[in-house]
């Protein structure tokens, strides 16, 4: 459909959503006009819709998104002017059972970054790929997108351009650093990542990076680009970060978004009272 196509052009080059988010929106609202057809969309046609995701067994986050999905969209219709009532306006989001970030230990972590032979060429891409995910806690759609000429050196920052085309700065560390100089000696490329015929990197690719060298880590858990994200996160507020700066380092417009790793650190605080306290001891 050809306002579809418009939204998803609209959420990938003005909000400068990832590819992945934009292919999810896309299999969202193609799965709902599958239902509905070519009926008028009506708030009980939607109803249904949503009845019918519940009798297929579909989780509560899942269907959560779709109806996120379908506001976004609905929304963009509405402020277009293609349509002058928005049938989402009285559909709520389902309560979804909020859960904690998946992170790596510092041991595991360890593990996934020395994966990577750095004696060759796609090895030290790779390396410097997992070190500066971890590093500076970007985003896999944020990482594919950095130029050279993005690069602080001598600062060691990068500027980044985030969701909704914002921009910011992330830091990354001295190990970074030194495979970052060792990358350079053979890539001239505008984009930092490229691949062998020298174009961008995509994010599928990234993906499976990560996904490679997890499993020559021999790693028990599953983990993505958005692992090492939240692992930087929740390392920082471990070792003493406030949660505010933590937000604007990841590009959060919300501190509520940020909130969720206060979980993970309350744990871990917790951890450290039952056994440093004596009362609690057992």
């Amino acid at each position: 459909m050809k306002n579809i196509d418009k939204f998803l052009n609209y959420l990938k080059y003005q909000k400068n959503f990832s590819e992945h988010t934009v292919k999810n929106y896309k299999i969202d609202l193609t799965n709902f006009y599958e239902f509905v057809g070519k009926d008028k969309i009506t708030i009980d046609l939607i109803r249904n819709y949503l009845k019918k995701l519940y009798e297929n067994k579909y989780t509560s986050r899942t269907i959560s998104r779709k109806v996120s999905s379908l506001k976004s969209y609905f929304k963009y219709l509405e402020s277009e002017n293609i349509i002058d009532d928005n049938p989402m306006s009285l559909i709520s989001n389902p309560k979804v059972e909020k859960t904690l970030p998946n992170y790596l230990n510092y041991d595991d972590l360890e593990r996934l970054l020395e994966a990577p032979d750095i004696n060759n060429k796609y090895g030290l891409r790779d390396a410097l790929i997992l070190e500066m995910l971890y590093s500076s806690g970007c985003r896999v759609s944020e990482l594919t997108n950095i130029k050279i000429k993005d690069i602080n050196f001598k600062e060691r920052k990068i500027l980044i351009l985030g969701k909704g085309n914002k921009e910011r700065y992330v830091y990354y560390g001295t190990k970074c650093e030194n495979l970052l100089n060792k990358y350079l000696e053979k890539e001239t490329h505008e984009y930092l990542f490229t691949n062998k015929h020298g174009n961008k990197l995509n994010e599928r690719i990234v993906r499976k990076i990560v996904d490679d060298n997890s499993k020559k880590a021999r790693l028990d858990v599953h983990v993505t680009p958005h692992t090492l994200r939240h692992t930087y996160a929740t390392h920082l507020l471990n070792d003493g970060a406030d949660l505010k700066s933590v937000g604007d380092l990841l590009g959060h417009e919300n501190l509520s978004t940020t909130q969720i790793y206060t979980h993970i650190s309350n744990e871990r605080l917790r951890e450290v009272y039952l056994k440093a306290h004596p009362r609690a001891r057992k």
